[in-house]
């Protein structure tokens, strides 16, 4: 499979290649390809990408140029005048191929020409009248800038050029900057006059500012959202306008006066226009109707006053009115605010209980500046079912099928809560894991949830002075049972979770687990030699040397320890000195024990932890944006302070134990950046950054295993496989090298090749170390500011298919410093495609 894969990419290139030495064969001998746009301001060159968007022609992709150089030119044409001709010659064909073939052949030749035409692009030839009209879009834009007085040349340039292509340089001169001198204001509405009054101090536009388009439009969005959050119902963007009075003649003084206009509200009246003052307006009632559709006869409803608020129902009412009236933004008696209406239907939809509101405002009777509202809320079904089912891939599963079920139960206790009750199942197969019985479907996951949600935060005292419900605060109980088979040894894993989370704003999410219970039970530990190889031979290569010591029980015919009786006895009186061998066989047999304690151990964790989550990416296309998450977690502190008074069973280490299990005490922290640079339209840098690090005491004196770090694999450093890097300095010693330190920095380079095919270049850099644990080993450990050179690094490239709703990924990673050699040896050892790992990955790593 990995032969097959770089002989793909190999003559994926190679086809790339040859096509583009050819990129001008589709252009004529009076035309000339575009192969590069130069634009100089003032003699100097700029790269500015919203500046080279103003360009009417842009050079070709070059792969997607080669694509359609492939493609024959009138295929139509082309391919059924072959087929005439292989039609009148059909006794020649007959005996091979039929007539009815010889149609369908030229028909899916002429729709593999259509395709290649379509997904390429036709050569960019320079074009008189587009360039033209790309140097009056310069000059427009610089016009917007405050140079009115910009002038703009371009010339077509073959000079050094290969043949048939040519370079166009646009060369603008912008002469002097115009600056904005004083700004007065037009407002004939009080209101409007008093409000701008209170807010001009964040204008945008300023007195000695230079002139720019953009700030007048921002300065005009500026005060259309300050004057809708300030009481002015439905005010119109248009009634802004800037009187700016220039004289762009040479020679007179840059300086323009600028006035702000704000006029009234045009009102018709009959056939006559009338213009109106703005007025602040008020709230006077805010209706809710519960359980509302629109064949609802309004005046059949019955109502009830709470907190001042209106609510409307048929029959009974459905829901207590504090459920209802906490998610409204809008208070009666407040001045009108915009941003209440979509905070409103923002908090309502949060309910999961409705379907999103209708909200509208009508005057009351005999007014012009008061308003009720009227908020219509459509429940959503009481029970929904939904089935689902998903294919997965992840560091340790090459490929997975989870499906699942769930039901939901709305509005539990009439106060907005949700009940959910989910099963679901995974049946994967993973090449981690080897084991004598094992098919392709090697792991095996089923597991049932039952989460309780509740749109508000459920404590013992008042919260919303600090979490108002406009940071849509939500309560979240869950228990859950998982029984996971890894080909052997099987789990079973209980959770109980109480979480709490508000959103401050769209860009920042808050996260606080106050208790997050997990134990995890082990059921057969006696396979543990049969499911991990590498753990089995180096236990079996110390044993075959001191077979003659040891008892001959303990083998089979073939001279290899029995799993388990062999390799635990082994194990056993090596350790108590019953067998005696070298320091390093010692040692060796002691680490492997080790390794299968902790993989095999029981595990109660008893924790806390907070979540700061940061994204201001602002949609799916923006690739200018940042996301941070950071993260705290304490475990096993509240058990330690109530062991004094339970008196808890220990362990022969003197370790408390609850229920015959020694719960694990540690603090742990998490930090992870992730950056994107949009180079240009449709190339992208993107950076990522994580820190891990957790610290055991008191009751434990490592991290439990589903809580430690791991490096390697599609996700992390893609020039390792998962697991198989570090601790350190180490070499793949364990079947699943883990610990609890990790550093991992990536860099990855995207770009578009042909169509939807995107590619990336990428290096990855981390390592995991053993850092204030039971672990002694000095090339696993991380001694200080020294163990930073054991960082390894990976680079390489890779091929995406961007299918919209995802991304299949296949990347290739080179070991480029691998810390495991020595250091004379560690750059480029292993540099080449026998030692390379293949990933195939959903969606973008990072």
């Amino acid at each position: 499979m990995r032969d097959f894969f770089v002989k793909i990419t190999v003559l994926f290139i190679v086809i790339l290649f040859i096509s583009s030495c050819n990129a001008v064969k589709r252009v004529k001998d009076d035309q000339y390809l575009l192969s590069k746009n130069n634009i100089l301001v003032n003699g100097e060159k700029i790269k500015d990408e919203e500046v080279a968007g103003l360009l009417s022609q842009r050079p070709n992709n070059m792969g997607r140029l080669a694509l359609y150089n492939l493609a024959r030119e009138n295929p139509d044409s082309f391919y059924v005048a072959k087929l005439d001709t292989a039609l009148k010659d059909i006794n020649l064909f007959e005996r091979i191929i039929s007539k009815k073939q010889l149609v369908q052949v030229a028909d899916y030749k002429i729709n593999f020409n259509n395709w290649l035409m379509k997904t390429g692009e036709a050569p960019v030839i320079i074009d008189e009248n587009k360039t033209k009209k790309s140097a009056e879009r310069l000059e427009l834009y610089y016009d917007t800038k405050g140079y009115f007085n910009n002038i703009v040349e371009y010339e077509v340039d073959t000079t050094g050029q290969k043949e048939k292509r040519a370079v166009v340089n646009y060369r603008l001169k912008t002469g002097p900057a115009y600056y904005i001198d004083s700004i007065s204001t037009a407002i004939p509405s009080k209101d409007l006059d008093s409000i701008y009054e209170r807010y001009k101090r964040f204008s945008r536009i300023r007195p000695g500012q230079r002139f720019d388009l953009d700030n007048f439009q921002a300065e005009k969005e500026r005060l259309t959202t300050i004057f809708s959050n300030n009481g002015i119902y439905k005010f119109q963007p248009n009634s802004i306008s800037f009187d700016i009075q220039r004289d762009t003649t040479l020679g007179k003084d840059q300086k323009m006066p600028v006035q702000v206009d704000i006029d009234n509200v045009p009102e018709r009246d009959g056939d006559s226009l009338d213009e109106v003052a703005y007025k602040v307006h008020h709230i006077k009632n805010v209706n809710i109707f519960a359980d509302y559709s629109f064949n609802d006869d309004i005046s059949s409803l019955q109502s009830i006053q709470y907190d001042g608020y209106n609510i409307y129902f048929k029959d009974k009412l459905k829901y207590r009115p504090k459920a209802l009236t906490d998610a409204i933004a809008i208070l009666p008696g407040n001045v009108y605010k915009d941003s209440e209406r979509s905070l409103t239907a923002r908090q309502i939809s949060n309910l999961k209980v409705f379907k999103y509101p209708n909200i509208n405002y009508v005057y009351v009777d005999s007014t012009d500046n008061q308003l009720n509202t009227n908020i219509y809320l459509a429940p959503r079904p009481r029970f929904s079912l939904s089935f689902s089912s998903d294919v997965v891939h992840s560091n340790i599963q090459d490929i997975g099928i989870s499906p699942s079920i769930s039901l939901i139960s709305r509005n539990i206790f009439r106060g907005a809560e949700t009940l959910d009750i989910a099963f679901r199942g995974t049946f994967g197969s993973s090449s981690d894991f080897d084991g004598q019985d094992s098919g392709f479907f090697n792991i095996a996951e089923f597991g049932a949830d039952v989460g309780l949600n509740f749109p508000r935060i459920f404590f013992p005292f008042n919260t919303d002075k600090y979490i108002p419900k406009s940071m849509a605060p939500e309560t979240r109980f869950s228990v859950g049972a998982t029984l996971q088979k890894n080909i052997g040894l099987d789990k079973q894993t209980l959770n109980g979770i109480l979480r709490y989370k508000w959103n401050p704003n769209t860009k920042r999410k808050n996260f606080l687990e106050l208790i997050n219970v997990q134990y995890v039970k082990n059921l057969n530990t006696d396979r543990y030699y049969d499911v991990y190889d590498n753990s089995y031979e180096d236990l079996n290569d110390v044993g075959t040397k001191y077979a003659g010591q040891a008892d001959p029980a303990y083998y089979d015919e073939n001279g290899n320890l029995i799993i388990p009786e062999g390799t635990t006895g082994f194990t056993n009186d090596v350790l108590d000195g019953n067998i005696s061998t070298s320091t390093d066989d010692r040692n060796e047999v002691s680490r492997v024990e080790d390794q299968r304690e902790r993989l095999t151990a029981n595990n109660l964790i008893f924790a806390s932890n907070y979540t700061y989550f940061i994204n201001n990416r602002r949609n799916f296309n923006d690739n200018n944006f940042f996301q941070f998450r950071g993260k705290i977690e304490f475990a096993g502190n509240l058990l330690s302070a109530m062991a004094p008074i339970l008196n808890f069973d220990k362990n022969e280490n003197g370790d408390n134990l609850i229920f015959g299990v020694q719960y694990s005490q540690y603090v742990k922290t998490e930090l992870d950046y992730i950056k994107y640079w949009r180079l240009s339209r449709s190339n992208v840098l993107a950076f990522r950054s994580f820190v891990g690090m957790a610290i055991p005491y008191g009751n434990a004196d490592n991290i439990p295993f589903i809580r430690s770090y791991f490096a390697g694999g599609s996700n992390d450093n893609r020039a390792w496989q998962p697991y198989s890097l570090g601790p350190g300095r180490t070499d793949n010693i364990n079947d699943f090298n883990e610990a609890n330190l990790k550093l991992a920095f990536n860099l990855e380079y995207r770009f578009n090749l042909i169509g939807d095919f995107k590619g990336a270049l990428f290096a990855d850099a981390g390592n995991i170390w053993n850092f204030l644990d039971d672990v002694d080993d000095e090339a696993a450990v991380f001694e200080g500011i020294s163990s930073l050179s054991e960082i390894a690094l990976g680079t390489g490239f890779g091929i995406r298919y961007d299918f919209n709703f995802f991304v299949l990924r296949f990347d290739i990673g080179f070991k480029t410093y691998d810390p495991s050699y020595q250091k004379s040896k560690r750059w480029f050892t292993d540099y080449n495609f026998g030692n390379a790992v293949y990933n195939i990955g959903i969606n973008y790593p990072f």
